[in-house]
């Protein structure tokens, strides 16, 4: 018997501008429609979440404004809001990337049981689709994660902690690490591309990265032991992660590169 999923997308925002609208229009033109969007504003002042208000009368739609102290904080106040079975969290800018993913998602869940359904990005600003590795091990949980916005939390994996937000830059990354190594989730890859992702967003400015890598540094060596993380560092730096990292990031390159990367994946499989 099918289950009668409900989702919660959770936007977090402050000062958003346009953007807000932008991504909320993109959650309501689901074909899936059993969701509801909770929308976390710090204490926004550029009149955008009044703008949404106006635009949108959709009961679907909750607002909730309150202080915070950050992006990780204020996603802890939303999942206490949210009231669906799966949570998706989408920046404000960001979106789903067509108007099915729900539906597809959906019928994912109903076929095989998991507690995390993890997808692809299409990355914006590069003009290309980013490719999720289709199983999660050691390896994967050290090089790269599922971005927040492809991954679909059953909401049971919120009920004993949230993101920790000491990890200014690296808290998602770390919960689904403690989701994966303490909660022994149930994870499953579907491929398909579930979120358009902005792209410029918190992690990526130059003075984060660096606070990026040292909070990495931390998490892994905490999951997995310090000897483990420090031999897959030596299989990065051996593999010339740094110049595959820039070849991701170029958009001249970025398509190429992941392109090479998802014809690996399949021959893994």
């Amino acid at each position: 018997m099918e289950q009668q999923i409900k989702y919660s997308v959770i936007v977090v925002c402050l000062n958003a501008g346009r953007r807000l609208c932008d991504t909320v229009k993109s959650i309501l033109e689901q074909s899936y429609r059993n969701f509801e969007v909770v929308v976390k504003d710090g204490g926004s002042s550029d009149g955008s979440v009044e703008a949404l208000s106006s635009v949108y009368q959709d009961s679907r739609i909750h607002v909730h404004r309150q202080k915070d102290n950050g992006i990780y904080d204020a996603m802890n106040q939303a999942v206490k809001l949210a009231a669906g079975d799966y949570f998706l969290f989408l920046n404000a800018g960001d979106s789903f990337y067509d108007t099915q993913v729900l539906e597809r998602i959906t019928v994912e869940i109903n076929k095989r049981k998991a507690d995390i359904y993890y997808g692809n990005l299409y990355h914006k600003a590069l003009d290309t689709i980013i490719y999720a590795a289709p199983q999660i091990n050691d390896f994967t949980c050290y090089r790269n994660v599922p971005c927040h916005q492809t991954c679909f939390y059953h909401r049971t994996l919120f009920d004993e902690r949230g993101y920790l937000p000491d990890y200014t830059v690296r808290a998602d990354y770390e919960h689904f690490l403690w989701c994966y190594y303490i909660k022994k989730a149930r994870i499953v890859y579907v491929p398909e591309v579930v979120a358009s992702y902005e792209g410029g967003g918190y992690s990526e400015t130059a003075q984060n990265k660096k606070r990026s890598a040292r909070q990495h540094r931390e998490i892994v060596v905490h999951y997995m032991g310090r000897r483990k993380a420090d031999y897959y560092r030596l299989v990065m730096l051996l593999t010339l992660a740094p110049l595959r990292s820039a070849a991701a990031g170029s958009p001249r390159l970025s398509g190429m590169y992941n392109g090479v990367k998802t014809a690996l994946y399949k021959l893994k499989k």
